[in-house]
């Protein structure tokens, strides 16, 4: 949850949607992923992928520049108008411009094929390190700002600035990691590259924290931030292509519950680290997750038949 450091009604806004609003909006998240794997090529998947995960980041980017300033001079019911008719558009263009991939029969007669978590464990490995990358990357979200006043030394517009750029950098960032994939011919390795460098860049922020390097400390929160949100497509990518058509509903929408549950978790665990120790020893301990997450990671691909 994020605050703008105030208090007050401003800060109220902030919270709010993202809290009531934007959980149930989630629910597109595995939908609008099926449909990407089930179109596209398995050669074209990590663009696809992040052509689509790039869309969140942004989303809030357009709605972090609009929706409080319609707040502030028209009230709170006029702000909902921009998120109503944004959706009420989409909805209409996705009536006429989605179509569900086709399926192939399943071969033992059942409707939803042989269970791929029975099949071994990849899924849940990749389930178990999704929810791990998680924790830099909220911490990040909801606390990087604070951070950048409150100890880096940054007013706040400079601090808003560093974060703006950064959350676009890291949208466009989705797109590059997924065409990388593509080029690669895998996304776990990959994904224990992003992995690592995510524990690399939290214990860089904390280090130039310590050394009073603000210029350091702003270009470490950068590249952290957008290391934190580069396994995301990655991961979606894997799920569904391990799950295969009949079971990629179940499957992402298992990958997105997890993530969820860890990120509402993260805020208050690591406030109260920062209270407690500080951002630096903070940010050491977040670093923690990703390198948990790496042996975690599956060494190899696993793609169901007909994916």
């Amino acid at each position: 949850m994020e605050h703008d450091g105030r208090g007050g009604r401003g800060a109220a806004w902030t919270a709010w949607p993202r809290e009531r609003i934007g959980r149930p909006a989630a629910s597109s998240n595995a939908a609008s992923g099926r449909v990407v794997v089930g179109w596209f090529p398995r050669s074209r998947r990590g663009l696809a992928m992040g052509i689509r995960q790039m869309a969140q980041p942004l989303g809030v980017t357009v709605a972090a520049l609009t929706v409080p300033w319609i707040a502030a001079g028209h009230g709170t019911s006029a702000a909902l108008i921009l998120p109503l008719v944004f959706n009420a558009v989409l909805a209409v263009l996705c009536g006429l411009g989605l179509v569900n991939p086709p399926r192939t029969p399943s071969r033992g007669g059942s409707a939803s094929g042989p269970n791929p978590y029975r099949a071994g464990s990849f899924l849940l490995r990749i389930h178990a390190v999704s929810v791990l990358l998680v924790v830099p990357q909220f911490t990040l979200s909801t606390f990087g700002l604070v951070w950048l006043i409150a100890d880096v030394g940054l007013d706040s517009v400079s601090a808003g600035a560093a974060v703006s750029i950064a959350q676009v950098v890291g949208a466009f960032g989705r797109i590059a990691v997924g065409v990388w994939s593509d080029r690669l011919g895998s996304r776990v390795r990959l994904l224990r590259w992003v992995a690592v460098a995510a524990a690399v860049t939290m214990g860089l922020a904390a280090a130039t924290d310590v050394a009073s390097l603000r210029a350091a400390a702003v270009a470490a929160f950068v590249i952290a931030t957008i290391v934190s949100v580069a396994d995301n497509g990655l991961a979606f990518t894997s799920v569904a292509e391990a799950a295969g058509p009949r079971w990629s509903g179940k499957a992402l929408g298992a990958q997105n519950t997890g993530q969820f549950i860890a990120a509402s978790g993260v805020g208050p665990a690591v406030g109260a680290l920062v209270t407690v120790l500080g951002y630096p020893l903070a940010f050491c301990l977040v670093a923690a997750a990703p390198l948990a997450a790496i042996p975690l990671v599956p060494p190899r691909d696993v793609h169901a038949e007909q994916c």
